[in-house]
């Protein structure tokens, strides 16, 4: 049998698939997420249901979201678990999450996000969930090793970035299982991590807009051996820097999330005083 097949289905390349089969691994994951019946629980790619099928036994209802045709039709035809499943067949980056609400009232209503992310798309999915952030109660993904810790990164380390800065914004990242390449087929050339995010309850940092720390951070990263003087130059200039007690001669990396909200509040200002 190929390496690339796994319970009859062939791993997509262009899906980004590979899936999850070693059970002391899959019962790790699903310990850590903690399943609870009458909870929101959302799978995003469940695949082959290594992590679908576990979550099935203990609860009552489970909503997943493939992409994948054949697999979609594969879970809704599952012996044991159609009853429980809510297959939704479209592209996790395109979804509207905030469907799958309830009620905003009860706070057991929000969503519980989990999945084993194709890792071509982690982040960019990452960033579409932390819109609705504030619909969410926890998120537990399987990704890259590497992706988790830049993830994890704080101010100085050589991974911290604007995936860093964007997610501690919205959420508390916490390594909750680490995963060999060898718990996957076909088996993936690099270590992979779980790792839980957890929506602040409150921001951690005010800001005026999300959008002007996006555009303040990505610019800052885009030249990220530069001083921020310099890279920042067309968003703010040194003197309104140094105004607000951040050095103009940092790069980047060497900036905390206090830092970036602050130059963000003052580059909306400037642009609302503009307008």
């Amino acid at each position: 049998m190929s390496s690339k097949q796994h319970l009859g289905h062939t791993a997509r390349k262009r899906f980004g698939q590979n899936f999850l089969h070693d059970d002391y691994i899959i019962d790790k994951i699903v310990s850590a997420i903690n399943p609870l019946s009458g909870q929101a629980l959302v799978e995003i790619g469940p695949g082959l249901g290594a992590l679908t099928e576990p979550v099935a036994e203990i609860v009552d209802k489970l909503t997943v979201v493939e992409l994948d045709r054949d697999l979609a039709k594969r879970l809704r035809s599952h012996p044991f678990m159609q009853d429980k499943l809510n297959v939704i067949e479209q592209d996790a980056l395109k979804f509207d999450f905030s469907t799958l609400l309830v009620s905003e009232k009860a706070d057991n209503s929000k969503l519980r996000v989990f999945g084993n992310l194709p890792y071509n798309i982690s982040t960019p999915l990452m960033f579409h969930l932390f819109k609705f952030a504030n619909s969410i109660q926890d998120m537990h993904f399987m990704l890259q090793l590497e992706v988790v810790k830049r993830l994890c990164a704080a101010s100085g380390d050589k991974l911290y970035g604007r995936l860093s800065v964007m997610a501690q914004y919205y959420c508390q990242p916490t390594v909750v299982v680490m995963v060999p390449p060898t718990a996957f087929k076909p088996a993936p050339k690099v270590d992979s991590a779980v790792v839980r995010l957890t929506p602040h309850k409150t921001p951690p940092v005010d800001l005026h807009s999300i959008d002007s720390l996006q555009t303040i951070v990505t610019t800052a990263f885009n030249q990220r051996r530069k001083t921020i003087r310099n890279s920042l130059k067309n968003l703010l200039n040194e003197e309104q820097i140094t105004k607000l007690s951040v050095n103009p001669e940092l790069r980047a990396e060497k900036l905390t999330l206090n830092d970036f909200s602050k130059l963000a509040n003052s580059y909306y200002e400037l642009n609302l005083n503009e307008q």
